[in-house]
């Protein structure tokens, strides 16, 4: 009797276990179909956001455009919010709240990808000058993806309970997209959102692929200038100055000490020096040098130590040079640009990849390894309080393009680049169906 009892339990158990993989294949393959059916419209909308880009706090029409989408699924909808921003709302009964944020800016770059459907856009930048406008960055796949994975949401709502929240996020590209949005009380006017998901596209990964790490995905970023002081005079007679740019090369080597010989070989920093400005004639020693930084982390504390370092640094050699402490370098900080590290909370990451995974095959899902990049995105999981967030790659390099420069060694177009131009209609099915697959199985996992 006993015998028969295991038997017979073994095999419910197996039939149950068959019962739920056949229900999850059924799950991917409904999902997987209804994207591909949906693609015109999506590539539609792509199209029409790539040809109208709009530079950092200048995103109205784009706004426009994602509110009146989310508006035509039943979304409730606030338009500019932190700016341009767009928040949608979707409640489908108790569960959790599961937030999905898109970036919408473009950068001032002249579009040089020779596609039929390239940006033509110019615009007036805030120093005066005409630029071209494009979303070299592939916030125009973000926004498409955002609306196809709420129409996706939507159209199976029998399928989850919860809360759905769309953040349409302007100004990512000079980071006060996201802080402008928190400030104005984005975690207060809407549910707070027990999970929060990105993606971002990547010019290293073939389309029809992710890449996902957990832990820290992407760095603290942080902007600084350094205004070097010195007593300008004639070339001839330097032994009657204090020459700025003498103190600016010794200023330029000694940053580098501190990413090798200050802070841990295990605690990876980078200190680029991206600008030196200074003088006016061969023959004048100036009275001072320009400098501006870009400093990049992964750990908070290693952000404090470079900051705290620059400024003694520059000290020392200020006073080396017989400088007063009036004449002493001035180091700023640009505190409204700095971004915090985004963090993968790595039990929400782990659950996220392996929805992916389920979704698109386990070959589908690479590895990825932490950038020195930044993106405004970390904010969210640090304001006001910490709450797990998960941003994943997604692959958008046209496939022969990725097999061509793994063979050959050369270089692909890279994210800013005037020609990248991603496989767009590969990136956004791709993309539509990972995000609606992980935001389904975290509104399932409570």
């Amino acid at each position: 009797m006993l015998r028969q009892f295991i038997h017979q339990s073994c095999l419910l158990g197996a039939l149950v276990a068959l019962s739920t993989s056949q229900s999850l294949w059924a799950q991917s393959e409904g999902l997987s179909q209804s994207v591909k059916q949906a693609m015109p419209a999506f590539s539609s909308l792509y199209l029409d956001l790539h040809q109208h880009p709009e530079l950092s706090y200048h995103e109205k029409r784009s706004g426009e455009r994602m509110a009146a989408e989310f508006e035509a699924l039943g979304i409730e909808v606030t338009q500019d919010f932190g700016g341009h921003g767009v928040v949608g709302i979707y409640r489908n009964g108790e569960g959790p709240t599961v937030m999905i944020r898109a970036d919408t800016d473009a950068l001032p770059i002249v579009e040089e990808t020779g596609k039929d459907y390239a940006s033509k856009v110019t615009t007036i930048d805030a120093q005066g000058n005409s630029v071209g406008v494009m979303h070299a960055c592939g916030h125009d796949v973000h926004m498409t993806n955002l609306v196809g994975t709420a129409q996706q949401l939507i159209k199976q709502k029998d399928q989850w309970q919860g809360t759905l929240m769309l953040v349409a996020q302007p100004a990512e590209e000079v980071g006060g997209g996201a802080k402008a949005m928190l400030k104005q009380g984005l975690f207060s006017q809407f549910p707070t959102p027990d999970h929060i998901l990105g993606l971002h596209v990547s010019a290293s990964v073939p389309a029809g692929k992710v890449a996902i790490a957990p832990g820290y995905a992407l760095a603290n970023v942080d902007s600084v200038d350094i205004r070097v002081k010195g007593r300008g005079g004639h070339g001839a007679y330097p032994h009657t100055t204090v020459d700025p740019v003498v103190l600016t090369a010794r200023i330029v080597l000694a940053l580098q000490t501190i990413v090798s010989r200050e802070v841990s070989p295990l605690a990876p920093n980078v200190i680029t020096v991206g600008s030196i400005h200074g003088g006016s004639k061969h023959n004048i020693i100036g009275n001072e040098v320009k400098l501006q930084l870009t400093l990049r982390s992964y750990d908070p504390k290693v952000r404090e130590q470079q900051i705290a370092a620059i400024k003694r640094l520059t000290q020392g050699i200020a006073i080396s040079a017989g400088l007063t402490e009036a004449e002493w370098p001035e180091v700023y900080v640009h505190q409204e640009e700095s971004i915090p590290s985004t963090y993968n909370d790595p039990a929400q990451t782990a659950r996220v990849r392996a929805s992916i995974a389920k979704q698109l095959g386990e070959d589908n899902v690479w590895e990825a390894s932490p950038v020195m990049a930044g993106e405004d995105f970390g904010l969210y999981g640090l304001t006001p309080a910490k709450r797990p967030i998960t941003l994943f790659w997604l692959g958008a390099v046209p496939v022969a393009d990725y097999d061509a420069s793994q063979a050959s060694g050369a270089s692909l177009p890279s994210l800013h680049s005037s020609k990248f131009a991603p496989d767009y209609p590969a990136t956004i099915e791709t993309g539509v169906q990972a995000m609606s697959r992980a935001a389904l199985d975290l509104f399932n996992h409570e």
